[in-house]
C-alpha cells in the first residue's frame, strides 16, 4: 500500500474501533514498523488538527483514539440525549489523586491517607470508569487493587501518567502517604485539569 494508503487505514481503524487502538494493533494490521506508523498517526493528527473538523486523534499511553472535540459536546449532548456529567466531589478527587499518583493501591492504602472509609467512592469512580481493579495483592485476604483508565487520561486531558502534575517534594522527608492538606492541594489541581479539559 503506499504512504496515503496507509494513512487512510489507520483513519478506518480508529474509526471503526471505536475506543483506542495500540500502536501494537496498528503495526500489525498494516504490517509496518513503530516508526513508520508513528509517522502516518502524526500526518493523520496534523490533518485533524489542521482543518476545520468536528474529530480529533488523542493518544492514551501507547494507544490513540479518534473522539469529538469538545467544542461540539453540547450539539452531541442535544442529539443523543445525553445529560451533562455531576462534577466529582473534593471526597472523589482526593481518592482520585491518591490512586493516581500511587497505583496500583488498595481500598485500605487510600483510607489511611485519607482517614475515612472509602467504599462508596471507589465504587462510585469505578462507575464512572476513572478506576478499575488490576488484580489481587499477594497477602492474606488477597485485597484488590486499584488503579486508573483509560477514561481517566481521557477526562483530565493526559497522554499519559507521566503528563500528571508532579508533587511537592518536602527535603529530608522519606516517602510517606500524602497528608489532608496535599490531598486539598491535588485535589485542586485535578479540577483545574478536568476544567482545562472541557
Amino acid at each position: 500500500m503506499t504512504d496515503r494508503e496507509n494513512i487512510c487505514a489507520i483513519e478506518a481503524i480508529l474509526f471503526a474501533s471505536g475506543g483506542s487502538v495500540s500502536i501494537d494493533k496498528i503495526m500489525s494490521a498494516l504490517d509496518i514498523k513503530k516508526a513508520q506508523a508513528l509517522e502516518y498517526i502524526k500526518v493523520l493528527v496534523e490533518e485533524y488538527n489542521s482543518e476545520k473538523r468536528g474529530l480529533e486523534i488523542i493518544k492514551l499511553n501507547d494507544s490513540y483514539q479518534m473522539v469529538t472535540k469538545k467544542a461540539y459536546a453540547p450539539q452531541i449532548r442535544t442529539v443523543m440525549d445525553l445529560k451533562r456529567n455531576t462534577p466529582l466531589s473534593q471526597a472523589a478527587l482526593e481518592v482520585l489523586a491518591v490512586v493516581a499518583y500511587n497505583q496500583p493501591v488498595t481500598k485500605a492504602f487510600v483510607e489511611q491517607v485519607r482517614g475515612v472509609d472509602c467504599s462508596g467512592v471507589l465504587s462510585s469512580l469505578a462507575a464512572k470508569d476513572l478506576v478499575e481493579e488490576r488484580g489481587r495483592l499477594e497477602l492474606p485476604g488477597r485485597p484488590l487493587l486499584y488503579g486508573t483508565t483509560e477514561n481517566f487520561l481521557r477526562c483530565f486531558g493526559l497522554s499519559s501518567l507521566d503528563d500528571l502534575p508532579s508533587l511537592p517534594e518536602k527535603e529530608g522527608e522519606k516517602e510517606e502517604p500524602l497528608t489532608g492538606e496535599e490531598l486539598s492541594a491535588l485535589a485542586g489541581e485535578a479540577q483545574s485539569l478536568l476544567d482545562m479539559a472541557k
